[in-house]
């Protein structure tokens, strides 16, 4: 058996990535058949799904901003947001909060114009990634992004799953890959084939189950991901960081944790 094969035969048996809300959460599958788990393992070049750090989790990447085709699906949680998809949480204001806020009754309302451009700065202990956000695609998951980031929600946490050549899974406010910021909401899906290296995308626990918890492609299985999450952005002029991401890995444990400790140290909002 290949040492390939036995990645991807780890990966379908655990799951991958870990939603962002949830005990729970469903797998990263880059192959035909995506099953969900309850807990996360690597993923292949081949087929297979990612679930989250802890008990599940899902987690995707994004194109470049435009390359993304957002296919929402209508099914909405009429609790948590309002008729257009958006929900009932006040934004934050453009220049931040003073100190973190990690918990959220409901989903964000709409905090950002559509029509302007956002570029988000993710500071880490490993470098910097510059992400282009792509509100036009995903418009709720940037909205999302965007909020949560203004409210410090990001700032001090750590990325709890790094697999090498597959993904960064950050975004958990309890760094177990079963965290989240108390809601949840609905997905934005791109074509397949959408995803690259340095892209951004939600880890989720099943359809429309998105929360906090992200993960960056950086390698070749996360660029083999199905279209099964959310793509919201593209890391540029960041390769080195990526690479170091990717390096500060490890294979074991479905990556939990990685073999260096990596944490977020500041994410800032550019809109434009």
């Amino acid at each position: 058996m290949t040492p390939k094969r036995r990645l991807w035969g780890a990966m379908v048996a655990g799951g991958l990535l870990i939603g962002a809300c949830g005990s729970s959460g469903k797998v990263l599958q880059t192959a035909a058949k995506t099953t969900t788990t309850t807990r996360t393992t690597a993923t292949s070049t081949k087929s297979t799904a990612s679930g989250a750090t802890g008990t599940s989790g899902v987690t995707g990447a994004t194109g470049t901003g435009t390359g993304a085709t957002a296919a929402p699906t209508t099914v909405r949680p009429a609790s948590v947001t309002g008729p257009d998809g958006y929900g009932i949480t006040e934004c934050p204001a453009a220049a931040g909060v003073a100190a973190a806020i990690r918990s959220f009754a409901a989903p964000f309302k709409r905090c950002i114009d559509t029509t302007k451009t956002y570029v988000a700065t993710i500071t880490t202990n490993k470098g910097v990634l510059t992400v282009n956000l792509d509100p036009k695609a995903a418009p709720l998951t940037v909205n999302n992004f965007v909020a949560l980031a203004r409210n410090k929600y990001f700032d001090g946490l750590s990325c709890h799953r790094i697999i090498p050549g597959f993904v960064a899974q950050c975004g958990d406010p309890l760094g177990t890959g079963v965290g989240g910021p108390g809601y949840k909401f609905i997905d934005e899906l791109p074509k397949a084939g959408a995803y690259k290296i340095g892209s951004l995308a939600m880890a989720n626990s099943g359809p429309n189950t998105n929360g906090s918890q992200f993960f960056v492609i950086t390698g070749a299985s996360g660029v083999a991901l199905p279209p099964s999450y959310s793509l919201f952005g593209l890391a540029v002029n960041s390769d080195a960081t990526i690479k170091a991401l990717d390096a500060a890995g490890s294979a074991a444990n479905n990556g939990v944790p990685p073999k260096e400790k990596v944490t977020i140290t500041s994410v800032v909002i550019k809109e434009a």
